[in-house]
């Protein structure tokens, strides 16, 4: 087994959790360089039991949340950029055999894409089909 994972979305198949000029977003595969899509899903920088997306090809670089925004930016060790990186993998939102991730500093929030720009925003069981299903990923290798 490989030691990356790709994040494919429920809604677009066709498209992965990607980085793009250091911002988070799911795009139409295949694009260049490809290494874009790969993560480690590292043990939560805030807390051991949540996960944390380590770029494959920028590896001192995380997927984090600014102003609800995720980026992929340099892991500068403060308690607040642990606390943006770190996700709690979670049965899918539309679908339990797939996965979502539930932020660690802003429970009711959720990694998920607007517009293919990933974002975090809160979500329930009672939120609409489609924003759940952007908030809906299958891990794969």
């Amino acid at each position: 087994m490989p030691n990356w994972v790709r994040l494919k979305s429920s809604n677009f198949p066709d498209r992965f959790v990607r980085h793009a000029d250091h911002l988070g977003r799911v795009d139409a595969y295949p694009f260049d360089p490809y290494q874009d899509q790969l993560w480690r899903m590292a043990p939560g920088l805030a807390d051991s039991a949540g996960v944390s997306f380590q770029s494959v090809n920028f590896p001192d670089r995380y997927l984090r949340h600014s102003d609800y925004a995720i980026r992929l930016d340099v892991n500068d060790n403060t308690t607040t950029f642990r606390a943006d990186a770190t996700f709690y993998r979670v049965a899918g939102l539309a679908d339990s055999a797939w996965s979502s991730f539930r932020s660690y500093n802003f429970p009711d929030r959720y990694l998920r894409h607007a517009g293919f720009a990933l974002r975090i925003d809160p979500l329930s069981s009672s939120s609409s089909a489609g924003d759940r299903q952007d908030a809906t990923f299958r891990v794969t290798s």
